[in-house]
């Protein structure tokens, strides 16, 4: 068996094999689900009640997906130009920290002046953590996966150091956790008496920015080149480490975003639990968007309303709401799959 390239792959398949990808992960997932010894019409249709059943329900799945927006964005625009960013953990935590550092009093302004000035600075922290290995990678062919991969473990230490020293509030009774923001470096809540912040409206206005940067910019057009061949990029006259660079400030400023959402929009402080893993669930999202910006909103939705409607499903059917998990997994690795098949032609000998 070997694989030849498709020169020119037909739209026709670049719907179906992605279709057939999702397929295949119910598919396995029913399995089981029968397995758990439940039904799994019973377990799907709970999950989707759980996610999508309720004003309630749509709330917690907006909330959960706005920082996946923002990782998947990182991450769909660092792969599009192959940077393959996989720290976008730690550039979320340093967002975090710092809106923790601008948002508990240091600065007395208004939060006309203090939210646009606690958004640029979190879009610097997380692109300055990200230019690190982008130069190691560029100047001395450091592989990027792994510096960045090692990055998130530090700055989760880094982040336990800041909340155990620092940063710790004198009024946690002991806890690791920072001081809460001020009234004027809170996000306001777009309904309320529910937890969806106007992070969730920052997200989807940074996907169309993403988008329009990607497809009607000279950036873009250089990025998507150099994904697709840095020699040829180089031979046409495109300054391929100055792409990779632009390209390492841009995904690393979006991720970090994520953190300032989730502390400005809806924790209120800096934990180190903030993020269960959004850095890494935001690959998935951007390999089941495809790397489509657009698409990125669409599958963080998705991914989002599996985790919030499995922990609804849990309760309410018994079976474990580790079958989120496990669904998310199948849908990266067959997505991968179906990305593969509809680029590459199989041939057997």
């Amino acid at each position: 068996m070997r694989l030849e390239p498709v020169v020119s792959p037909s739209a026709l398949a670049s719907i179906l094999y992605p279709a057939g990808a999702i397929l295949v992960t119910v598919v396995i997932a029913s399995l089981l689900v029968l397995v758990a010894g439940a039904s799994p019409f019973t377990v799907f249709g709970l999950v989707l009640k759980g996610a999508a059943g309720s004003q309630f329900a749509l709330m917690e799945t907006l909330t959960r997906a706005t920082p996946l927006i923002f990782t998947g964005l990182a991450v769909a625009v660092a792969f599009r130009a192959r940077l393959w960013n996989i720290g976008a953990e730690a550039q979320l935590y340093a967002g975090a920290i710092i809106t923790v550092v601008l948002g508990t009093g240091a600065l007395p302004l208004p939060a006309v002046v203090l939210l646009p000035l606690m958004i640029a600075a979190a879009i610097l922290a997380g692109a300055m953590l990200l230019a690190g290995p982008a130069v190691l990678k560029i100047r001395f062919g450091v592989d990027e996966v792994v510096t960045t991969l090692l990055i998130n473990f530090i700055m989760v230490l880094f982040v336990s150091m800041l909340l155990e020293g620092v940063l710790k509030d004198p009024m946690g009774l002991g806890w690791p956790q920072s001081q809460k923001l001020i009234a004027d470096a809170r996000l306001p809540r777009i309904v309320t008496g529910r937890r969806l912040h106007y992070g969730f409206v920052l997200a989807i206005l940074s996907a169309v920015v993403v988008w329009i940067v990607m497809k009607k910019t000279t950036l873009g057009f250089e990025m998507r080149a150099v994904g697709h061949n840095p020699e040829a990029a180089r031979f046409a006259g495109i300054p391929v480490n100055r792409v990779l660079m632009k390209t390492a400030l841009f995904s690393g400023g979006l991720a970090a975003l994520a953190g300032f959402s989730e502390v400005a929009g809806l924790k209120g402080n800096l934990t180190l639990d903030l993020s269960p893993g959004y850095g890494y669930s935001g690959i998935v999202v951007a390999m089941l968007a495809l790397l489509n910006p657009l698409g990125v909103v669409v599958s963080a939705i998705f991914v989002a309303g599996i985790f919030v409607g499995a922990d609804a499903m849990s309760r309410a059917a018994g079976v474990p709401s580790y079958i989120a998990d496990v669904m998310v997994a199948l849908a990266l690795l067959t997505m991968v799959v179906a990305i593969m098949l509809t680029r590459y032609r199989v041939r057997w000998r």
